[in-house]
């Protein structure tokens, strides 16, 4: 199984890096049109083009596989082999021309996550993950850190604005939690969880598809991730999501989250 993952891992790979060319194409453009979504999401041209461009190359390169994007919806049987899409995460990064925007990919059987890729197209940075092999970017190991505790942690706070307003009290907390704190979005971050250069990664408001392509490299990478229950994430989780770099540390944030 190992083996096949392995081979299916690395055409995914290929496919979202070819797909950065379509987002590149658009990014800085003054002339990039924004919609909105009914949440008042905005959405783009790029969005649309990228998700479309990898729904091919799955197609051609993985007949018969499900897939679901956060554009175009769900084709196919998500109960058996399947993707899951995500074209550009951190679509206000984009049109706001900064560069932490990524490219979210994952494959899933029988919905667990078994291949994770995090693309940062403006980066030129791969990470790639999956399950029973490696985690690498741009091919080279890496490995989540060794921090077990709380205080030494370097933590990221993702959503900050929705963190606050779901729980003050919480958000005090995770305020003044760990050697280091940051305030961030989106997918960058839990990567840099997988890459050794932060600690732990709280976020909440997610989606399958921002959150499941994370998952087979937080975990191939050495770390976990999981909801803030602990629980295992999965195309029904509640899209609140813990990631640490060790089970200790992620047994001291989750008890900073439950307070």
């Amino acid at each position: 199984m190992t083996d096949d993952l392995q081979e299916m891992a690395s055409k995914a790979s290929r496919i979202v890096q070819d797909a950065s060319a379509v987002a590149m194409r658009y990014f800085r453009n003054d002339r990039l049109d924004i919609d909105a979504k009914a949440d008042d999401s905005p959405v783009t041209i790029a969005d649309r083009e990228t998700e479309l461009f990898i729904r091919k190359a799955l197609e051609k390169a993985f007949p018969g596989h499900a897939i679901i994007g956060e554009e175009f919806g769900t084709e196919g049987d998500l109960s058996k082999k399947s993707w899951i899409i995500d074209p550009i995460d951190g679509t206000r990064f984009f049109i706001s021309g900064y560069p932490a925007f990524g490219m979210l990919l994952a494959h899933l059987d029988a919905g667990k996550p078994l291949i994770g890729l995090v693309q940062m197209p403006a980066l030129s940075e791969t990470y790639l993950g999956y399950h029973g092999g490696p985690a690498t970017m741009n091919g080279q190991p890496i490995r989540t850190s060794a921090v077990r505790r709380l205080e030494e942690a370097k933590i990221f706070i993702n959503e900050a604005e929705k963190t606050f307003s779901d729980n003050p009290d919480r958000f005090a907390r995770l305020c003044t939690a760990g050697h280091t704190r940051r305030m961030s979005y989106d997918c960058y971050p839990h990567a840099m969880v997988a890459a050794g250069r932060i600690d732990a990664v709280t976020d909440l408001g997610l989606e399958p598809y921002d959150y499941l392509p994370l998952v087979a490299l937080v975990e191939a990478a050495g770390g976990l991730m999981t909801d803030w229950s602990g629980a295992a994430l999965s195309l029904n989780s509640d899209g609140r999501v813990l990631t640490a770099a060790t089970p200790q540390l992620h047994q001291q944030m989750l008890q900073l989250l439950k307070g």
